[in-house]
């Protein structure tokens, strides 16, 4: 009998991995890991000179909670949700996400990332270096036009003032860097099933996505 079941759900930039992750999580009641989150968490602690192994004692005790419109992270019972999201966190996470110390690091939390539970994992390398034995991944994509115009719509609701020509150049920029960097390239898995969304709604990809998700469960 299997310990737990993994579903993994890569894919580029804005794709609608982390909206999918969260209502298919809720949909299964399965544990949602956003490595994500988790890298902007590390930059979070790493910014307050936390030591390294302090960062990992402090990633493991971080409790993920998805909602239907977010994932709240909290930390000994705070929210850090906020605390890891704005510029300075994510310029961080991505300057320490380049080395290789960072990654092996944190692929190995992520692998314990709630051991024993069913999980879904939401990333770029999730089915192709974390978990490659999942047993059911997805590469979720669209087109960088699509990406931006749905990163648009959401930065508005924010109140966030945004140029879509800007958006599409820092998409395909962001894209290029993914797919051509040395560590952890963003590629399909030779298994994964892609599901292209630039013309589906979130409704129609997370039905579509549920129902492989319920053939594998029935296995």
């Amino acid at each position: 009998m299997k310990n737990r079941i993994v579903i993994t759900i890569d894919g580029p930039s804005a794709a609608g991995k982390g909206s999918l992750a969260r209502n298919l999580a809720l949909y299964l009641d399965f544990a949602i890991l956003d490595s994500g989150a988790l890298y902007r968490a590390y930059a979070y602690f790493y910014n307050q000179s936390f030591s390294d192994i302090k960062i990992v004692q402090a990633i493991n005790e971080l409790v993920f909670i998805p909602t239907k419109d977010d994932t709240n992270i909290l930390y000994q019972n705070n929210e850090i949700t906020s605390g890891i999201r704005n510029e300075e966190i994510a310029k961080t996470a991505s300057r320490l996400s380049a080395l290789s110390e960072t990654r092996e690091l944190l692929i190995d939390i992520q692998r314990n990332f709630m051991e024993g539970k069913n999980i879904i994992a939401d990333g770029r390398d999730m089915g192709t270096v974390v978990f490659p034995e999942a047993d059911l991944k997805i590469f979720l994509d669209a087109s960088a036009k699509v990406r931006a115009e749905r990163r648009y719509l959401e930065l508005q609701k924010r109140g966030q003032e945004v140029n879509m020509r800007d958006l599409i150049a820092d998409i395909e920029l962001r894209d290029l860097k993914d797919r051509t960097r040395t560590l952890s390239p963003l590629i399909p898995a030779d298994d994964s099933i892609t599901i292209d969304s630039s013309e589906m709604s979130l409704e129609e990809v997370l039905s579509f996505t549920k129902r492989l998700a319920k053939k594998e469960l029935n296995k």
